[in-house]
């Protein structure tokens, strides 16, 4: 029975399932399961940031313990740094950077790195002491004097503390500001440091400094060479050994080690600078001025060395380029690229030999108005001078001339004929002032 027009028909068949299709529908579904179970967690996700591997901290320190065995020293830098990055807890990672930044002339950040490490262990002598090292650089004398005498304190038997406070010691000497007996401490730390490590680079290095200071020359050459077998590329010893040469008057191994600091350290005028002089020594005027433009080049700002390549070119006899650097270095001003130069006081030292080269310079030129002005300065300012005294005369003698003669050209001139020179020995250590008197202690 049924209801009659109804589609519900109780006598009517289901369709039976087509095989195929089921076939292809668990097909579709596998394919989906192994899809998300293989390919999907290979997708990275956009909305979490990547990981990036992280490197253990020992290889930085390996790759940065390489590079400085090389000499590459502003590479190892950098690799410090970024071992410090990943472990800011390692001590020694700031004592290796403090080290290396003062070998490349960063003095002040070597002062932190130091400061770093005594954060992490307030009692560590090495940092102590390379910390004392580094404030003498920036001229922080009793600061330095201090750390060091206090890492010495902790531990008697840290040579390096020792060597190190010899040399603050020369440094105090040449600055002008030690007592009668900064001298023979300087001394008297040095054997010290020589008691405790005969064959350590600080002694060597300390005991070189004392003996150029008692122009002990020769024996400093040995002390300087030795600590160069050490380690070949620290600029700062080659800049010593040849001073000392320099000293002894072997010209070209002086230019050698000159030309060895430069090429370590190119950025310091100092190696060109003293390449210059020695130059200047050996009566090389145009190689003179060769060096001393180019140790201009590394710092315009530094008015020694405006200076300096003021001296050569008087040597030289191009008196209108000396005139022109001399004023900068006495004057100051403003260079063409916007640096700015800080005229320095007449002193007794190198500024009074600007002085008085300004002086004569001018008079060649001349130039006589100014020229009798700074001569006149000189003579007051400096009568307790003799050479100064010379030289500003011979100024005020030459104008005179000039101005009997109504001429106007400049007289012709033999280099350095008109300039009384004093003999001096050089530099304790490489730098742009003289020497201090000679002790008479035994070094």
């Amino acid at each position: 029975m049924y209801i009659k027009g109804s589609k519900w028909n109780m006598s009517h068949r289901r369709q039976r399932s087509n095989p195929f299709r089921v076939l292809i529908f668990l097909l579709i579904i596998g394919l989906l399961i192994y899809a998300d179970r293989t390919i999907v967690p290979t997708i990275p996700n956009f909305f979490e940031p990547t990981p990036t591997a992280t490197r253990p901290p020992e290889s930085y320190i390996t790759d940065a313990q390489n590079l400085e065995s090389q000499g590459k020293y502003t590479m190892a830098i950098n690799t410090y740094k970024q071992a410090i990055t990943v472990d800011p807890t390692n001590p020694s990672n700031y004592l290796a950077l403090c080290r290396l930044e003062i070998y490349t002339g960063e003095y002040e950040d070597a002062v932190k790195q130091a400061e770093n490490a005594l954060l992490l262990n307030s009692q560590n002598d090495q940092a102590m002491a390379l910390r004392g090292w580094a404030l003498s650089f920036v001229g922080d004398y009793i600061n330095a004097e201090g750390a060091l005498k206090d890492a010495i304190a902790i531990n008697p038997n840290n040579a390096a503390a020792y060597a190190y406070l010899s040399e603050v010691y020369i440094d105090m000497v040449n600055a002008n500001v030690g007592t009668l007996d900064t001298s023979q401490n300087a001394i008297d730390f040095s054997k010290k440091a020589v008691e405790l490590a005969p064959s350590a680079l600080e002694t060597h290095r300390a005991r070189g400094l004392v003996l150029n200071y008692t122009a002990n020359y020769e024996e400093a050459v040995t002390e300087f060479q030795a600590a160069i077998a050490i380690n070949p590329y620290i600029a700062d010893l080659h800049l010593n050994l040849g001073a000392n040469y320099k000293a002894l008057e072997e010209y070209d191994k002086a230019i050698t080690e000159f030309t060895s600091a430069n090429a370590l350290n190119p950025k310091d005028p100092t190696p060109e600078t003293m390449i210059s002089k020695t130059y200047l020594l050996n009566g090389e005027y145009a190689k003179a001025v060769q060096y001393a433009e180019a140790a201009l080049q590394d710092d315009p700002s530094d008015p020694y060395l405006y200076g300096n390549l003021g001296l050569t070119y008087w040597k030289n006899q191009q008196y209108q380029d000396a005139v022109d650097v001399l004023k900068m270095a006495v004057q100051g001003g403003t260079t063409n690229t916007g640096v700015t130069v800080n005229g320095l006081t007449m002193d007794y030292s190198t500024a009074g030999t600007f002085y008085y080269t300004y002086a004569l310079a001018l008079s060649r030129i001349g130039q006589c108005n100014l020229a009798l002005q700074i001569a006149q300065a000189v003579a007051t300012g400096m009568r307790n001078d003799d050479i100064a005294v010379y030289n500003a005369q011979d100024a005020i003698n030459t104008c005179e001339l000039l101005a009997k003669q109504g001429a106007t050209d400049v007289p012709t001139a033999t280099p350095g004929a008109y300039i009384l020179e004093a003999t001096s020995t050089p530099e304790a250590t490489p730098t742009l002032t003289p020497t201090p008197p000679q002790v008479t202690a035994t070094p």
